[in-house]
């Protein structure tokens, strides 16, 4: 019995390419050593374990609850692995994104000074 490991590219590249971030900015922003070959196997759709995948969408909302401002914080609903990943469970193809009505390119703000102090993140 053969499971298949690479799924193909993953909704997770187009959540990020859609908010304009990078692998880079996920790594960044992670209070949990995430590194640039997670993410990487992650968009390129290798099948990950529940906790990682987890740990993926918690660091992705990081990235980018980090970068908002308080009224956009308002209007963010948090991504599940459910929306990131096509294996998981609870995925359902062709729903559009459900941040699509804020959806803004943030790549180029940097993470609030405040949220990185919050996090203990160092700059």
């Amino acid at each position: 019995m053969t499971e298949e490991r690479d799924l193909g590219s993953q909704p997770l590249l187009l959540v990020l390419e859609s908010w304009g971030l990078s692998n880079h900015d996920l790594v960044v922003a992670s209070p949990e050593q995430l590194t640039h070959k997670q993410v990487q196997r992650a968009c390129q759709g290798r099948k990950l374990t529940l906790k990682m995948k987890q740990k993926l969408a918690r660091t992705l909302n990081f990235a980018i609850w980090g970068r908002l401002t308080n009224n956009e914080r308002e209007e963010f609903s948090e991504y599940f692995p459910k929306h990131l990943f096509n294996y998981s469970k609870g995925f359902e193809k062709n729903v559009s994104d459900i941040n699509a009505g804020i959806l803004m390119g943030i790549g180029e703000r940097k993470l609030r000074r405040d949220f990185k102090e919050e996090l203990g993140i160092q700059s």
